[in-house]
């Protein structure tokens, strides 16, 4: 059938997560939508406050398309950013707070960021970051009561801001849903960050997919151990809103705050990097209170062993294995619940969780090709190849990094460079990382950039750095380092330690050093699976 039927306002609308600020505000207005230490906001007052936001970005001369940089943990103003920020049809550029100045002045200077709004514990950061900055963005500060505060810092005060803004500012979304919503730093191969460009259509979509995925309802409390920095909380700060749950913040993770709020909100879900789940399996007996309701938590990275799966479950966790990407809005792949697996048992429990599952219900497609012939690897759970993604929930592409966009976007794919299986039954488990990046509690690290500061050392002939397996964080860096000739002797491990701390974010410092030749190909190049052969050998005669 061929039809001339046109598209209208009343037949077609562009895909935004900020109406599902507009509708909850519509429908549960009254209802707590995040509590936050003694503060409650409801739905009725983060619409307006989102509104205010939003108005008053337009009135400081923010113009659609415009970056807006955010530098803030779990809080409520980190929500309304979500929300005010879109509405303002501005980009929202969201920063890890655990970042040194350097890497965040790079940020702030590649997306031109226009406004930077910070919490004033990290005033003190933004300022060394600003520090030569040009232009250097419109600065407003957050107080935050349930804050350690921090440093005095030139910058407008957020409520101050606000209240100049109009509540009546509509809530509506771009004309064009392919417009920037967010804009996200990760960390890639190259020391610099790439810039992670997502749409709103995406936004919509993944976080629908979340919801579907994750069973959120309008009965969900949902506690905010995940950074919100990270993938927009994975896109969860708009899936909780879509169906008007609550909103439970939390500024840094403690064990013995975890499970207050728990008990005392009633905490239904939660996502959480795996060193978290290890923290609270370990917390002291008198801080892991008892609460009677089953809470969904959803984890990504390494796959949760089964000791850590039984702890888990018998505090009262049931535990969801994703996988995904900064580049993929987040969440791609879950591992579907299938009916019978509460009644395996442990062991095959854990292998079955292992995987990293099937593609969310809004992602179109997630496979494993093989690296040279790009044919699909055969479903038998042994042959290795790369997984690729394509949907509407992949990113638009890197921020003026051709190089990088067209190394991924190919044959219609997506690449992730992780490296896979494809069961019988569908599911993917991934077995290897292809990028050279260490994902630390929930944290991607460079590599080659922790290598660049030790061949600063004037002792360092040769360096590499991979990842170590860790009970606690999942992996950390280990570096590998060959010493010049006249160096032998001269410096120690603690020594090489000192010197990344002093000139990288702490995480990323390596948390051991081996000093030795390193394995090289005919080439030259060196050999990095050899050491992590070598690394996961040692890991198993320990």
């Amino acid at each position: 059938m061929q039809d001339d039927l046109p598209k209208t306002d009343a037949n077609h609308v562009p895909l935004s997560p900020v109406s599902f600020l507009r509708r909850a505000a519509a429908v549960w207005g009254p209802r707590t939508a995040v509590i936050h230490g003694a503060r409650r906001l409801t739905y009725a007052g983060l619409s307006e406050r989102s509104r205010r936001l939003a108005s008053a970005l337009r009135g400081l001369g923010v113009a659609p398309g415009d970056v807006v940089a955010v530098l803030l943990p779990n809080v409520p103003e980190m929500l309304e950013a979500h929300f005010g920020v879109p509405t303002a049809q501005a980009v929202l550029c969201p920063i890890n707070i655990r970042l040194d100045p350097g890497t965040i002045r790079f940020i702030l200077g590649h997306a031109e960021a226009k406004v930077l709004i910070v919490d004033r514990e990290f005033a003190a950061t933004a300022a060394a970051a600003l520090e030569g900055l040009a232009p250097r963005p419109r600065v407003i500060v957050v107080d935050d009561p349930e804050g350690p505060g921090g440093a005095a810092i030139d910058a407008a005060p957020y409520e101050a801001v606000i209240a100049a803004g109009d509540p009546a500012f509509p809530l509506v979304p771009p004309a064009d849903e392919w417009a920037a919503i967010s804009l996200s730093y990760t960390s890639g191969t190259t020391g610099d960050p790439k810039g992670v460009v997502v749409h709103h259509r995406g936004a919509y979509l993944n976080a629908c997919g979340n919801a579907l995925a994750f069973g959120l309802s309008p009965r969900s409390v949902y506690l905010w151990t995940l950074p919100m920095f990270h993938c927009n909380g994975w896109c969860y700060t708009w899936a909780v809103t879509l169906q008007g749950g609550t909103h439970v913040c939390l500024r840094r993770i403690e064990p013995a705050r975890v499970f207050a709020l728990i008990a005392g909100h009633g905490v239904t879900h939660l996502c959480a990097a795996p060193v978290v789940l290890t923290m609270l399996i370990n917390a002291p007996a008198e801080q892991r209170l008892a609460f009677p309701q089953r809470v969904q938590i959803a984890t990504g990275g390494a796959a949760p062993p089964s000791p850590v799966i039984a702890a888990m479950e018998e505090m009262g966790f049931e535990v969801t294995h994703l996988y995904g990407l900064t580049e993929s809005f987040g969440p791609s792949l879950a591992c579907a619940w299938q009916p019978g697996l509460e009644d395996r048992p442990l062991a095959e429990r854990a292998s079955f969780m292992a995987r990293q599952g099937v593609a969310l219900p809004t992602l179109e497609e997630a496979t494993v090709l093989d690296r040279g012939t790009g044919a699909r690897v055969p479903a038998d759970g042994t042959t290795l190849g790369e997984i690729v993604l394509r949907g509407n929930t992949i990113m638009k592409g890197y921020l003026r990094n051709p190089k990088a966009n067209a190394a991924v976007f190919v044959g219609g794919w997506f690449r992730t460079g992780d490296l896979g299986v494809l069961h019988p039954d569908g599911y993917i488990e991934v077995k290897d990382r292809a990028k050279d990046i260490v994902i630390s509690g929930g944290e991607n690290i460079s590599s080659l950039e922790v290598e660049e500061v030790l061949y600063r050392h004037p002792a360092v002939m040769e360096a590499a750095v991979v990842a170590a397996p860790d009970p606690t964080w999942g992996e950390v860096p280990h570096a590998f380092v060959a010493l010049k000739p006249d160096a032998e002797g001269s410096v120690s491990e603690a020594a090489l330690i000192a010197w990344c701390r002093d000139r990288l974010a702490h995480f990323k410092a390596p948390k051991r050093v081996t000093f030795g030749p390193l394995p090289k190909t005919a080439t030259g190049k060196i050999q990095k699976y050899e050491l992590r052969a070598r690394l996961r050998g040692a890991a198993r005669e320990a």
